[in-house]
C-alpha cells in the first residue's frame, strides 16, 4: 500500500512554514519542515520526497546553494523543486533559479490555489512512481522464485493479479497525462509524466514477456528508476 507522499518545505522564517502547511493541509500529505538549507539536506538523507518548496532568500546557505547540493546527490537529484521568493531581481534572477533545477519559481506573495494545484500535480506524479515499483518488485519476486517460464494455476493467477494492477496504474497515468495536456501544464509536470508512461510501457512488456509460452522474460524485467 503506498503511504502518503512528504513534501519538503523549506524556509528560515516560522510564520512562511505556517502559511506553507496552512495552504498544503488540504492536500492531506506529509509535510515536513527544514528552517535551513542544511536542515534541507539532512531530512533528504533518510527520507523520500515527492516535491521540495525551497525559499531562495536564506542565511548561510540560500536556496540556489542547496539546491545544487540536492541536484549533485543521486538519490535527490531528481525531486522537483519549486523556487519561492519574496524578491522579483528580473530575468536573470529567474533563470539562476532554473539553471539550479527548480522545475518552478513563484514569487511571493503567490496564489495559494495555484501553489496547491502544482504540488498537487507532483504528488500525484510521484504517487504513480510509488505504484509502479511496488508492481515491478512483485515481478522480481517471482523471477528470483526460480519459477523461470511462469506456469501453472498458481503462477497464471499471479500474473492475472499483476496485470490488474498495472492495468489500473496504466489507466490512472493516462488519466493524468490527459489532464496535464488540457491544463497547459508546466512542460517539466508534463515530461515526467511522458517519463512515467515509458516507464509504464517497459513494465508491461516485461510482464507478457513472462507469459506461459513467451519465454522466462527473465532479461526483459528491469527496475524502474
Amino acid at each position: 500500500m503506498v503511504q502518503k507522499a512528504k513534501i519538503l518545505l523549506v524556509d528560515d522564517r516560522p510564520e512562511n512554514l505556517l502559511a506553507l502547511e496552512a495552504i498544503l493541509s488540504a492536500l492531506d500529505q506529509t509535510l515536513v519542515r527544514a528552517s535551513s538549507g542544511e536542515e534541507a539536506l539532512k531530512a533528504l538523507l533518510t527520507d523520500d520526497f515527492a516535491v521540495i518548496l525551497l525559499d531562495v532568500q536564506m542565511p548561510g546557505m540560500d536556496g540556489f546553494e542547496t539546491a545544487a547540493h540536492i541536484k549533485r546527490r543521486e538519490r535527490t537529484r531528481d525531486i522537483p523543486i519549486i523556487f519561492l521568493t519574496a524578491i522579483n531581481h528580473g530575468p536573470h534572477h529567474t533563470f539562476r533559479g532554473y539553471a539550479a533545477g527548480a522545475v518552478d519559481y513563484i514569487s511571493k506573495p503567490f496564489d495559494p490555489w495555484v501553489l496547491r494545484a502544482k504540488v498537487s500535480v507532483f504528488v500525484e506524479l510521484y504517487m504513480k512512481n510509488c505504484q509502479l515499483r511496488e508492481q515491478a518488485a512483485l515481478l522480481r519476486l517471482q523471477l528470483e522464485g526460480g519459477k523461470g517460464a511462469v506456469g501453472g494455476k498458481e503462477s497464471a493467477g499471479l500474473l492475472a493479479e499483476l496485470s490488474a494492477r498495472l492495468a489500473a496504474v496504466e489507466e490512472q497515468a493516462e488519466a493524468l497525462s490527459k489532464q496535464l495536456d488540457d491544463d497547459s501544464a508546466d512542460a517539466a509536470a508534463v515530461a515526467t509524466a511522458a517519463h512515467l508512461e515509458r516507464k509504464l510501457t517497459g513494465l508491461r512488456r516485461a510482464l507478457d514477456a513472462l507469459e506461459p509460452g513467451t519465454g522466462s522474460g527473465g532479461s526483459a524485467l528491469s527496475s524502474p528508476n
